[in-house]
């Protein structure tokens, strides 16, 4: 696995209220969900195909949050709502799980199992491969954070 720095504080300051964390994942999710809405009219899936916008969606979706979520929470200290406005908010809404199991569901009422059933373990195993792929390259390419003591994470 790897070391995490033992003072991963976020930014001096104070916390932010439950009603800043809420509105900051809302505004987030409203631009993740405008980016993922705006690729399905760039991309649009036919009926009874492979939804590859979706897919790919999810794909660099996770990409994103492998990197966000190393930066984060190893390398960087950050203002305390960033994580929940990127994270929680701009990529959760722009992934989507429901969207991939409507798309499964449909290809399976289509009598298309076999592309339903490839759709629904590629587009898991991608985003899984997809997510643990940048983060050990994020953590190979940028230096950890220096822990309190001056010594850094491995």
């Amino acid at each position: 696995m790897h070391d995490r720095p033992e003072a991963a504080t976020p930014a001096a300051g104070r916390q932010p209220a439950p009603a800043e964390i809420l509105a900051t994942v809302a505004a987030g999710g409203v631009i993740g969900a405008c980016a993922r809405y705006g690729a399905t009219l760039l991309w649009p899936t036919a009926a009874g195909t492979f939804p590859w916008t979706t897919f790919w969606i999810n794909v660099t979706g996770s990409s994103a949050m492998g990197l966000l979520m190393v930066l984060v929470t190893e390398r960087a200290t950050v203002h305390p709502l960033v994580r929940p406005f990127l994270g929680t908010g701009v990529l959760g809404g722009y992934t989507t799980f429901s969207t991939y199991a409507v798309d499964a569901r449909d290809l399976f009422d289509g009598h298309r199992a076999g592309t339903a059933l490839l759709y629904l373990t590629t587009t898991l195993a991608a985003a899984l491969s997809a997510l643990w792929a940048t983060s050990a390259l994020t953590r190979l390419l940028v230096r950890p954070r220096p822990r309190p003591d001056g010594s850094t994470a491995a």
